[in-house]
C-alpha cells in the first residue's frame, strides 16, 4: 500500500512548526545579527534517505529539522536534547519515541509527538513499513 501525502499538507506542517518556533524564540531572533528570510522547502517523500530540511544559520536562528525513514524493526540512536526541545510530525509507518525513566510515546501517521529538554530518548520502528517523519529542533534554554 502506497501512501501519498500531499505537498500543501507537508509545506503546512512546516508552517505551522515554523510558526510556533517563532513565536517561541522572538527574543533569540531579535538579537542575532542577520535574520533569516521566510523560504519553502519540499520535502521528497518518496526518498529512502534522510533529508536535511534546516541546519541551524543561515537558513534559520536555531533550528535544526530533518526528514527520516526508518526501515522496519530499526532505531535511532540514544541521543539527549540537552537544551533544545524536539518534535517529530509522523507521516507513515509505527514506531515509538522511548524516553529514558519515562512513559513511551506511540508514533503512528497524523501524530505530534515533543520531547522535552534535557531528555534522553530515540525513535524505534516498530511495524512492517518504513516510519516516515518529520523532526524539528530549537534552542529552548540560553
Amino acid at each position: 500500500m502506497k501512501i501519498q501525502q500531499p505537498r500543501f499538507r507537508i509545506r503546512l506542517a512546516l508552517l505551522f512548526i515554523s510558526g510556533l518556533a517563532i513565536g517561541t524564540h522572538s527574543a533569540i531572533a531579535q538579537t542575532t545579527p542577520t535574520t533569516p528570510s521566510p523560504l519553502i522547502i519540499d520535502l521528497n517523500m518518496k526518498s529512502a534517505e534522510y533529508q536535511e530540511v534546516l541546519g541551524g544559520p543561515p537558513k534559520s536562528v536555531s533550528m535544526e529539522s530533518g526528514l527520516v525513514v526508518l526501515a522496519p524493526s530499526k532505531s535511532g540512536e540514544k541521543h539527549s536534547t540537552k537544551k533544545y526541545e524536539e518534535v517529530l510530525v509522523v507521516f507513515s509507518g509505527t514506531g515509538e519515541m522511548r524516553i529514558t525513566g519515562r512513559q513511551t510515546l506511540k508514533l503512528k501517521p497524523n501524530v505530534v509527538a515533543y520531547c522535552p529538554p534535557m531528555t534522553e530518548h530515540y525513535i524505534a520502528n516498530t511495524g512492517y513499513a518504513p516510519l516516515r517523519y518529520l523532526y524539528v529542533a530549537a534552542k529552548a534554554q540560553p
